[in-house]
């Protein structure tokens, strides 16, 4: 065996036939994942556990080896538990940094409390709390808008401001909106379903409707931010690969006095006509080195829905790198 691995033993404690069952998975699946992800090999007898593999990969499947038993205590472990398992373990920082602590920021708000899920989620909430302008870039699923919101929730009930403010761009995709029925919040509104579901989990659905009818809540499309300056606001842009360059810098203009604006998108799914440029990849160009604004990016990795859609993304990754050495070869 090669110098570079190590063996871990790992006993868990109490020997409950049951919880071990729910832990291992049928076939030992949850432990073949844990392995697929972390380059280790998991034997056990009982609730006796062997993990070999690099330290620091054996070391994290530890953790989150023990952390499952844990929860096996109280709920059935699913190839899904055990996918935000390895999520919330921060592996990626503890495979690049070693075994040191790594402080966790935790968002609380009266129905919940909010904890970033890896070392990028971590470094993106850490970024919103030191600047005024931030953006989050990356695949669907990797958590920017649920944590953004969460950030605005926070700072609302510790009265840091006194508005929030959520705004998408609604481009049309398919369907033209005159064609939709009802008035013009009514053609939005489904634009904007994201942002309230994020809402009404934080705050609930009654506390939400107030606080929109008290405008202390603004849930419009980008377009109505024109000629306005906001002052001792949180403001979150979503979608903003959708935005187009005159929209995007129209909207950092607004911030004002007292406030914090967010801008997540992904840019491998813009739906803006072809001769169109997205305003979120000009921006990349544009303020890159601006002091004071903050870029975190998010890739496959950070995924925290159905484990497929991490292997969906990661797919599409790699046929775009593909494709442009495709191209030139032709």
């Amino acid at each position: 065996m090669p110098n570079s691995l190590t063996t871990l033993s790992l006993h868990l404690e109490p020997d409950d036939n049951e919880r071990l069952a729910s832990l291992c998975g049928q076939f030992d699946e949850h432990l073949r994942q844990i392995e697929r992800r972390l380059g280790v090999e998991i034997a056990n007898r009982g609730n006796h556990f062997t993990i070999i593999g690099p330290e620091r990969a054996a070391r994290a499947a530890s953790k989150v080896v023990q952390s499952l038993f844990d929860a096996s205590q109280e709920e059935v472990i699913t190839p899904e538990r055990v996918h935000l398992s390895l999520q919330d373990a921060n592996i990626e920082a503890m495979l690049l940094a070693g075994p040191e602590a790594v402080a966790v920021p935790v968002f609380r708000t009266k129905r919940s409390i909010i904890r970033p899920r890896g070392a990028n989620q971590q470094r993106y909430l850490s970024n919103i709390s030191q600047c005024d302008i931030n953006f989050g870039i990356g695949p669907a699923g990797t958590g920017k808008t649920y944590l953004a919101v969460a950030c605005a929730v926070a700072a609302l009930e510790r009265e840091e401001v006194r508005r929030l403010i959520l705004a998408r761009p609604a481009v049309e995709a398919g369907e033209k909106l005159g064609f939709l029925p009802g008035d013009m919040a009514q053609k939005v509104d489904p634009y904007l379903r994201p942002l309230y579901d994020a809402l009404y989990e934080m705050l609930g659905f009654e506390r939400v409707a107030k606080l929109i009818e008290r405008n202390v809540i603004e849930v419009a499309p980008l377009a109505f931010m024109r000629g306005r300056t906001l002052n001792d606001s949180f403001i979150i842009l979503d979608e903003a690969q959708n935005t187009t360059v005159e929209q995007i810098k129209m909207f950092l203009t607004r911030v004002g006095f007292g406030s914090k604006a967010v801008v997540t998108g992904d840019i491998t799914q813009i739906d803006l006509p072809r001769h169109k440029e997205s305003g979120l990849r000009h921006v990349l160009e544009v303020l890159r080195e601006v002091e004071g604004i903050s870029f975190t990016f998010f890739g496959s990795h950070d995924v925290v829905r159905h484990p497929l859609v991490q292997r969906i993304v990661a797919a599409y990754e790699a046929y775009d790198s593909l494709r442009p050495q495709e191209d030139h070869a032709r």
